[in-house]
């Protein structure tokens, strides 16, 4: 599993061999993760945020967009309800994916 804590150095390398990207990237996020803009509110987006790195496995992302989630005015539950969003569509997925088992089994028949 990634462990941002120890690899966080190695953002310099990116930075140093893609600093236009890396600009652009962090710009992205500034402009999706800002208060004033869009319709939605930014408790919102930090939800849909933690539920999206639940599914992606992102250590670092699920600390970090929980606790902003909560700064926003999201509560504990709210975060809890997110989490439990993503596991549903994980495993939704999952089931979906198996179809592609069952009918490979089908077509061998």
């Amino acid at each position: 599993m990634h462990t941002h804590h120890d690899d966080v150095k190695y953002m310099a390398d990116i930075k140093e061999a893609a600093p236009e990207m890396v600009a652009a990237l962090f710009g992205f996020d500034e402009a999706v993760f800002d208060p004033h803009t869009g319709s939605l509110e930014l408790a919102t987006r930090e939800l849909i945020a933690v539920g999206v790195a639940v599914t992606t496995q992102c250590q670092y992302c699920i600390e970090d967009h929980a606790r902003r989630a909560v700064r926003a005015g999201a509560s504990t539950a709210d975060v809890a309800e997110a989490v439990m969003v993503a596991a549903a569509l994980r495993a939704g997925g999952g089931v979906t994916h198996g179809w592609k088992a069952m009918r490979s089994i089908a077509e061998d028949v």
